[in-house]
């Protein structure tokens, strides 16, 4: 399907002239010896009438043949993709306060699973381009990383692309903050690769018996961050300012703080924890791993296991406040 609708194709669309009458797509594992979950296309072309695709409405069959019903599928041109969007904010590497980044992997639900915010001192998808995030576009990497992780890939969306969105997403500081929220709770930092900025809590809060090496993530959310960077402007240095005023959270996004906040409290009760742990070394800590380094999906601790569970909820609740907002925007259609 993706000679509808993704970014490499685009040439092959400019080429091709003629209308797609008819459309339906089946499970790719229909297929023997297919073990991918993504739709195949099945196309009649009227090569006697010479035009660009746009806009197809495909019949879906299931595995068994069976008609389950309809679904559009749209052409894009070259820039409408949402890398072309997010590009423009990313970091540079000569900027202050590099606390993560995320790797360039297409723009489809197939590759929703290379999606990760990591350490920036870790290697992932090195073959991939990276965004370098700070706090200058830490809200437009959240909205990113959200959009792309908040809703469920399924074998019939694998190939849909997420776009380039509309302005709507500006001026709506609750989504923002959601994005941000969601992002603080679905990240992959580790804290053995460097410092880790992305505590969203005070040692106050978690009873953390020492101070955090980085108070970076409490300070931009109560909107106390220094300026971080200058630049050249017609009258000399001008240093940047960073938001002044405290975020102000949902009720769905305040829920998955709460719920947090307890997960921290209870491994920070721990007698050999690590300060900074992040989400992830909380989750390594209680949940170990197998002898072959995979982490175990559950903990024997029935009370981390009551507590990531809540947390887990609380993140499915604010996805589903998020999910009509990417259509909403235009990051899909």
């Amino acid at each position: 399907m993706k000679i509808l609708n993704g970014q490499h194709f685009i040439d092959f669309r400019s080429f091709f002239n003629a209308k797609l009458e008819k459309c339906f797509v089946v499970p790719a594992n229909t297929f023997d010896n297919v073990k991918g979950s993504f739709p195949i296309g099945f196309m009649i072309w009227n090569t006697a009438i010479k035009m660009k695709f746009d806009l197809v409405k495909s019949d879906i069959f299931d595995k068994s043949g069976n008609y389950i019903g309809e679904k559009y599928f749209s052409s894009y041109t070259d820039s409408l993709y949402i890398n072309d969007w997010i590009k423009p904010f990313r970091a540079s590497k000569t900027e202050n306060n590099i606390i993560g980044k995320f790797p360039f992997k297409g723009n489809d639900f197939q590759n929703q699973n290379l999606i990760a915010i990591v350490h920036p001192n870790m290697v992932y998808n090195k073959e991939a381009g990276q965004f370098l995030i700070n706090s200058n576009n830490l809200i437009q990497a959240s909205i990113y990383y959200a959009i792309r992780k908040c809703i469920e890939a399924t074998w019939l969306n694998d190939r849909d692309q997420f776009l380039f969105p509309n302005d709507g997403w500006q001026n709506d500081l609750e989504f923002q903050n959601d994005c941000l929220a969601y992002t603080l709770f679905k990240n992959n930092i580790q804290s053995k690769y460097g410092t880790n900025h992305w505590i969203p809590f005070s040692e106050y809060e978690v009873g953390s018996r020492e101070k955090f090496e980085s108070d970076f993530m409490i300070k931009f959310i109560q909107g106390k961050l220094k300026p971080d960077m200058v630049q050249e402007d017609l009258f000399g240095k001008k240093e940047t300012s960073n938001r002044t005023t405290a975020l102000e959270f949902s009720i769905e996004a305040q829920d998955v703080f709460y719920a947090g906040r307890e997960l921290w409290k209870y491994y920070h009760k721990q007698p050999n924890c690590n300060v900074n742990a992040s989400l992830y070394d909380i989750r390594e800590f209680f949940q170990c791993r197998n002898n072959l380094g995979k982490m175990h999906n559950k903990s024997d601790d029935e009370i981390y296991m009551k507590l990531i569970t809540n947390l887990r909820h609380k993140l499915k609740q604010l996805e589903t406040k998020i999910e009509p907002k990417v259509y909403k925007y235009g990051f899909l259609k």
